[in-house]
């Protein structure tokens, strides 16, 4: 079942990831996010200017089922073996040429071995750095996406407008 009405799904609404799907919002995008603590989600919602283009998720399912298609996904958890943890999650949810973004500052090898591991399964996987901090990702980070075309020609009406 697909709801589809969210453009991005969050996963992961710590600093980062809360003041980033803030930013999506103010630019007319719809943004949905998750966080297995609850109330990171209702941080996320205090904030925001207009409540009405975000929404907090229960869980990845709802998540998952919240997102137009091909669904974008943008991971801001920690680099490593949570990264892992995540995709190993999500993956059994997605369809083939959805869009799982690690925005994480992974280490390269870690990202390529996710980008052949995630082609196998007809996932477009990217590698994206996110840089400015706090400050940066609420009014206009530095993004540095790296992934296959049909991916980036994707996201980047949503990625241009808010960097």
């Amino acid at each position: 079942m697909n709801n589809g009405s969210f453009d991005l799904g969050m996963i992961g609404l710590g600093v980062m990831g809360r003041n980033l799907l803030l930013n999506v919002a103010d630019h007319g995008y719809l943004g949905i996010g998750y966080d297995k603590d609850p109330a990171k989600g209702a941080a996320l919602l205090s904030s925001a200017k207009d409540p009405s283009k975000l929404r907090s998720a229960e869980s990845f399912i709802d998540l998952v089922n919240h997102l137009s298609l091909p669904r974008k996904l943008l991971m801001l958890v920690p680099a490593g073996p949570i990264v892992d943890s995540v995709i190993s999650d999500i993956l059994p949810l997605l369809n083939k040429g959805d869009i799982l973004i690690d925005g994480g500052n992974s280490h390269y090898t870690d990202t390529l071995r996710r980008v052949n591991f995630m082609k196998e399964k007809g996932i477009h996987f990217v590698g994206m750095g996110v840089s400015g901090g706090e400050q940066g990702a609420r009014t206009g980070p530095c993004i540095m996406p790296g992934g296959d075309r049909d991916a980036w020609m994707n996201m980047k009406p949503l990625l241009e407008s808010i960097a």
